[in-house]
């Protein structure tokens, strides 16, 4: 198709658009694929494409299907084409996300899945305490095979597209020893005895009726002349499924995404749905939007190398008529806590100059980051907001473990003793609860006080006096050893000892692991404090500190929260190798995880329009123990020419500006601010000299990157140090995957490993 050239007669929203984005909304019969790099105005052209199907009268409103992911997206995009097409936008029934727009069909079939039209859509809590229902009744122990994960598992599967008959033995292992597919099935026969249904269920019931009634399917085939779909990169395989399915008969299906940004495959999504759009409809137009508004030209040059490594990519060249601006600033510190003392000391720089903490944002890989700058920030007086989750000391899991050091630390806190006297389970009903509330209030005592007597007596059943006497019996032995024991250790025990780590652990979800690393983050803080006493003195103190809510506030965020999001000044913190790109999803997940955690350091550096400053550092407390780490992977991806690169320590006063080919030793680069050679590391607060051994394997690995050795193939036999002799069985970069003889398959660096 031949797009005509801009003319001033062209109606208003095709006015401003650039050729690639007139050519996405102009090609409007067939497949397209619009691949829309970061900040290239994707949304104008969504928009303009939906006013132009209505403008000239190819489709009534209501034969258009238009899909979004969130609600947000929805409205803007409504909003947006209501300012181009007038009232039309409001016979736009099926402009909205997957979930309400499956409900809204769902509606109109629900007899035909064993519903009813009025139906209910349960939300998290009504699921899981239906789940725990019928894991009891099923007779299977819901201390090992919790609620939690059997929702996380079941919406897994229905974001698969699996009805329980889909669920195979294979699957089926992953709960109750084999029974996930039947606790499944017997899941879904409670929903439809309830007449209601999970969100996974709008979409699910849905896809079943398509492949299963033919009439049903060719009804929405016929209604829909054009189908759009926004960030497609991010569809699951339910949805890929429930729209290639749509788009059959006509084949008018736009997608828009963009395969560098597909970053939730946490959430189920399948970057492969977009990768094998022209295979799933042969013939497709592919457009690229690659003109970015956003970013300077030094910037976009440094995500486009670092993206440039991954295979699987359809690709695109960002490109802007933005001046040049300043280079990416990567800088080394010494530690978790300099970092956090060097981004306040740049913010309060660029403030004197002028920019706003509005524009300025902190994006962090894991949530349990942002503990040290709420810290540093609170010192220094400098407000912030933390957006996609709570303020570290407001998360769920942080306020109950203080609500017990509270409680041990002063046995008259009835707040704290009504927040976990029964947090985790302990068995104690609100009958036994309220009974000590009473006996309280009629003595005029604490309830923790309270509740000793009462254990005392037969006023509660036998089952609840235990679980009282063992929960009272444990405040006053962690009361004693809070007297003689390291608080920040006495923490870790409490949580141990309450049951409140294995409850976390037993859920086996990626939340539930950040709940952990959270709780693992405020022992480490504690250790900053000498006493119990102040430490609680300081979180009171950080709790206080809400502010004006008028007032301008540096952001902090996830990486993964700030997708969509773009700001002036960006700080990408942690940037080390086991942090991010995260260890735990490498193991997980392989190479298809590392280019994921690529894609998200693609999406991390684009939220920055002008300035983007990428840290990390030398050390990290980690479960309490200072670890050695090196630079990101990725740091050494960025491109020479778009970064210009520092190390400074805050013990030496010293700073040491480095080029390119003097960074292949940044730990003897942090040596020279510090004094301390590459063989020192901090533990405890102390600093002890390192084998020498460790050390040059260590050195080894940075200089060797992620290049890997020329001397190590797969199937050699090599020797480690910690687990013996094994041989390699695959190798990815300067990872090995090793079958040891004695410790089995393990993953480590090459640099550790000697020929055998």
């Amino acid at each position: 198709m031949t797009v005509p050239s801009p003319s001033p007669a062209d109606p208003p929203y095709l006015q401003g658009l650039n050729e690639p984005q007139r050519e996405a909304v102009l090609t409007t019969e067939g497949p397209v694929l619009v691949l829309a790099g970061a900040g290239t105005g994707k949304t104008a052209a969504l928009t303009a494409r939906l006013a132009h199907l209505v403008a000239t009268r190819r489709a009534f409103p209501s034969e258009i299907l238009a899909v979004t992911f969130t609600n947000k997206a929805a409205r803007e995009m409504r909003e947006r084409v209501g300012r181009m097409i007038g009232p039309a936008v409001e016979g736009m029934p099926w402009l909205g996300t997957f979930h309400s727009i499956g409900a809204r069909m769902l509606r109109r079939h629900a007899e035909l899945v064993g519903l009813q039209s009025n139906f209910t859509i349960l939300d998290t809590d009504d699921q899981l305490r239906l789940m725990k229902q019928i894991i009891q009744a099923a007779g299977i122990d819901e201390k090992r095979w919790t609620a939690r994960a059997l929702a996380a598992l079941i919406d897994r599967w229905k974001n698969k597209g699996f009805t329980p008959k889909d669920v195979d033995a294979g699957e089926s292992e992953a709960f109750a020893n084999g029974k996930g597919a039947e606790i499944y099935a017997a899941y879904q026969d409670r929903l439809r005895a309830l007449n209601a249904c999970d969100f996974g269920d709008l979409l699910l019931h849905m896809l079943t009726l398509f492949r299963t009634d033919r009439e049903v399917l060719e009804q929405y085939q016929q209604r829909f002349r054009y189908i759009m779909v926004d960030e497609y990169q991010d569809t699951n395989t339910s949805q890929y499924l429930w729209l290639r399915l749509l788009a059959q008969t006509r084949k008018n299906i736009c997608c828009v995404g963009d395969d560098d940004q597909s970053i939730y495959s946490w959430r189920g999504a399948e970057v492969a749905n977009i990768l094998r759009f022209e295979r799933d409809f042969p013939g497709a137009a592919i457009i690229r939007l690659e003109q970015n508004y956003r970013s300077t030209p030094h910037i976009l040059a440094a995500a486009s190398g670092v993206i440039a490594q991954n295979g699987g990519r359809l690709g695109k060249t960002l490109w802007t008529q933005a001046d040049e601006g300043e280079k990416l600033r990567v800088i080394g510190v010494w530690d978790g806590p300099e970092e956090a003392r060097r981004v306040g000391d740049e913010i309060e720089g660029l403030e004197r100059q002028g920019v706003r903490a509005d524009d300025i944002a902190i994006l962090v890989r894991a949530q349990f980051q942002t503990r040290e700058f709420e810290d540093r920030f609170i010192q220094i007086g400098m407000p912030y907001r933390i957006v996609g989750g709570y303020r570290f000391y407001e998360r769920a899991e942080i306020r109950d473990a203080l609500a017990y050091l509270r409680l041990v630390n002063q046995p008259a806190d009835d707040l704290a003793f009504e927040r976990i006297v029964n947090v985790p389970k302990r068995g104690l009903g609100d009958k036994a609860v309220e009974k000590v509330h009473r006996l309280a209030r009629a003595e005029g005592v604490p309830l923790s006080l309270a509740a000793a007597r009462i254990v005392d007596s037969d006023e509660l059943t036998p089952q609840a006096r235990r679980a009282l006497g063992r929960f009272i019996g444990d405040l006053a032995r962690w009361r004693d050893l809070a007297t003689t024991m390291n608080h920040a250790d006495l923490a870790r025990q409490i949580l141990d000892e309450s049951g409140y780590t294995a409850v976390l652990q037993a859920e086996r979800s990626t939340e539930a692991s950040g709940r952990l690393e959270n709780l693992q983050e405020l022992a480490r803080a504690m250790e900053d404090y000498e006493t119990l006493g102040a430490f609680l003195e300081h979180v009171s103190l950080v709790m206080d500190n809400e502010g004006a809510q008028e007032e301008a506030k540096v952001t902090i965020m996830t990486i993964h929260a700030a997708k969509g999001l773009e700001f002036d000044t960006v700080f990408l913190a942690g940037w080390e190798d086991g942090l991010f790109p995260s260890q735990r999803s490498l193991d997980e997940g392989g190479l298809s995880a590392l280019e994921e955690e690529r894609r998200l350091a693609y999406v991390a550096i684009t939220r920055a329009r002008r300035r983007c400053y990428i840290l990390h550092a030398a050390n990290r407390r980690v479960y309490g123990q200072w670890t050695s780490s090196i630079p990101s992977r990725f740091i050494g991806e960025l491109p020479k020419e778009t970064t210009d690169v520092e190390t400074t320590m805050s013990g030496g006063a010293s700073l040491w500006r480095a080029n390119w080919s003097e960074r292949d030793d940044p730990f003897a680069n942090v040596a020279r601010g510090s004094g301390r050679g590459p063989g020192w590391q901090r533990a405890q607060g102390q600093f002890t000299r390192e084998p020498t051994r460790i050390v040059e394997a260590r050195q080894s690995a940075v200089s060797l990157g992620n290049k890997g050795r020329d001397d190590i193939s797969v199937g050699m036999r090599i020797f480690h140090q910690k687990f013996g002799y094994g041989r390699v069985t695959a190798i990815e970069g300067n990872k090995l995957e090793i079958d040891f003889e004695q410790a089995g398959a393990k993953r480590v660096l090459d640099s550790f490993v000697s020929l055998a």
